[in-house]
């Protein structure tokens, strides 16, 4: 991607307040989880003393039902839940630009059976497939990275193929082929690099639908397990106390609907700012 296509993203980025915002929001988010080591409390240190305190100037998010701190638990479950988003999201674009710009660049019988085997994929219900696919496979955050990055990426693999029927018809791959360059050598040179920004933009939406997913096993009981934490793990602990100990849900609830809300609305502004103008400087 040339530098006029970044200045472009810089332009939305500063046009768009709520872009700017989203951007701040997933730094701070990011940067504390990193930073979660500096807290002065151990996050699976149990005190049952101070067990459902309510935030207050030592526990500034309060205490959980065994007196865990709070604030501490939820940057480390921020590590899990941005991680499990980041990491399954590399799968889901791995796999779903390999799929879609084999598919789109070869076509004829190779087209037809991967896309249809994408079909068949995105007709069974991913969440479900994930609870078997988890009952069956140990519990983990490698487990889960690998689950939801392995069904999260047909979507990825349509739009990259979309994109690769359009490029492959353009000048310089033609050319590349009839200078004989091998169909691999001009994927990965002359293909993928040129559609990066789409690539970008589904990767960026992946990582939101990744954390759902994600908080959403946890909830469940079935991704990350105790004594570590995750924010969906942490709402499942604390739909017991949601009556005596309102800040349990909370904290957790509002970190996974800010940075999922922050992603979805860079990915919106990563479509327009990629989005061909035409000669007015208007967008198509």
């Amino acid at each position: 991607m040339n530098k006029r296509r970044w200045k472009s993203v810089k332009d939305e980025l500063f046009k768009n307040k709520y872009a700017l915002l989203s951007l701040i929001l997933l730094g701070i988010f990011t940067l504390a989880s990193l930073l979660a080591f500096l807290s002065p409390f151990d996050p699976n240190k149990m005190s049952i003393v101070d067990k459902l305190q309510a935030p207050n100037g030592s526990h500034w998010f309060g205490t959980d039902d065994y007196g865990r701190d709070y604030f501490t638990r939820v940057l480390y479950g921020g590590r899990v839940s941005l991680a499990v988003g980041f990491l399954s999201m590399v799968v889901a674009i791995t796999v779903g630009t390999a799929v879609g710009a084999i598919s789109g660049y070869f076509g004829g019988w190779i087209d037809n059976l991967l896309m249809r085997l994408v079909e068949v994929l995105m007709s069974i219900p991913s969440f479900f497939l994930m609870l078997l696919l988890n009952a069956y496979m140990k519990p983990g955050i490698t487990t889960l990275v690998f689950i939801i990055g392995l069904l999260t990426w047909m979507e990825i693999a349509r739009i990259v193929r979309s994109e690769t029927l359009s490029v492959k018809e353009r000048e310089y791959v033609l050319y590349a082929k009839a200078s004989g360059q091998s169909s691999w050598w001009i994927i990965l040179k002359h293909i993928i690099p040129n559609i990066a920004s789409t690539i970008i933009i589904a990767g960026t939406l992946n990582i939101a639908t990744a954390i759902l997913m994600e908080s959403s096993l946890s909830f469940l009981g079935l991704g990350v397990q105790q004594p570590n934490s995750s924010w969906g793990s942490m709402l499942n602990n604390a739909q017991g106390y949601i009556g005596d100990a309102w800040h349990l849900t909370l904290f957790p609830g509002f970190l996974i609907l800010f940075t999922v809300l922050a992603f979805n609305v860079l990915g919106d502004v990563l479509r327009v700012a990629f989005e061909p103008k035409g000669a007015n400087g208007e967008r198509k």
